[in-house]
């Protein structure tokens, strides 16, 4: 009997309410106990919030990569369920700000698109709060569709002032 096939995911983290590290640490032990095996995150940064009101608090971001071997259905019911758990309401302001966000940037080299996902996620080439933490993990994926690694798209912004200043936030997840 052959073992169920095992898609490598990655995911990526975000959060400005609450113990954030705190949160991810509870989180990435519910993907493991949800399915994700050989889970890697990367370092924490922290980012200046985008698209959000006057006053919002500065977000941290991370990535988490791991395999899966349900569908791609099922890691995203568990990704929101994890959320809603961490205090993030079902219903959500896109741009408020928030306990818990996982978002799923890579699965496999699936190119996918419905009323609620888009594989890769849509907004991940232009976001270096993204890139950054994902080049950790998978910097010489290829973005599919597109043909461009994590590791050359993020080089284009090298040397920017937002890259040096999300750059500068790097730091471990604390136990």
């Amino acid at each position: 009997m052959s073992e169920p096939k095992q898609t490598e995911a990655v995911l990526s983290l975000g959060g400005n309410l609450g113990d954030v590290p705190g949160t991810f640490r509870q989180a990435i032990r519910k993907l493991e106990s949800g399915g994700l095996a050989s889970i890697r995150i990367s370092s924490l940064f922290t980012t200046p919030p985008e698209g959000c009101g006057p006053g919002t608090p500065d977000f941290i971001n991370a990535a988490a990569a791991g395999l899966w071997g349900g569908t791609l259905e099922e890691l995203h019911a568990l990704c929101k369920n994890i959320e809603v758990a961490a205090g993030r309401p079902e219903e959500h302001v896109r741009f408020d700000s928030r306990t818990l966000d996982i978002d799923i940037i890579f699965f496999g080299d699936l190119l996918y698109s419905d009323q609620k996902l888009c594989i890769p996620h849509k907004e991940a080439a232009k976001r270096l709060f993204v890139l950054i933490p994902v080049a950790e993990l998978a910097g010489d994926w290829i973005f599919p569709g597109g043909g461009t690694t994590v590791n050359e798209i993020l080089a284009q912004s090298r040397g920017t002032k937002e890259f040096t200043l999300i750059s500068a936030t790097r730091c471990t997840l604390p136990e």
